[in-house]
């Protein structure tokens, strides 16, 4: 009997732990999705801030020749 409850006891206890590992897992998958969409937002945002200065330099450069 102290057998069964042992064996039912580590049983269990395995479960959770493969549990824990496999929500360790998703919540990495997670972060990655989010680290990944994070690094494109940056990406455009430095697009547009390089279009809005190459404009910027555009327009300073034609009033100059004015």
């Amino acid at each position: 009997m102290k057998t069964l409850l042992a064996v039912v006891a580590a049983v269990a206890l395995t479960g959770c732990g493969i549990e824990t590992a496999s929500t360790a897992a998703t919540a990495a998958s997670i972060k990655k999705q989010e680290l990944q969409q994070a690094q494109k937002t940056m990406h455009n945002a430095q697009q547009k801030i390089d279009a809005a200065a190459q404009q910027m330099q555009q327009s300073a450069g034609s009033r100059e020749q004015q």
